[in-house]
């Protein structure tokens, strides 16, 4: 039995790498926003383990 090949699915990986975005480039824009955010809450949380053990 003879299979019709003229029309399949696109390959997933063609796919993928059509509609991929950058995972670095999604990620920059909210760097400075992040950084500064979890460099205080690790200042606190460090403050608080050193009130706490004192």
């Amino acid at each position: 039995m003879a299979h019709d090949h003229s029309h399949l699915a696109p390959n997933a990986a063609d796919v993928e790498a059509a509609h991929a975005t950058d995972v670095t480039e999604t990620v920059v824009p909210i760097i400075p926003v992040v950084l500064p955010v979890v460099g205080a809450l690790m200042m606190f949380l460090l403050a608080f383990i050193a009130v706490s053990m004192a």
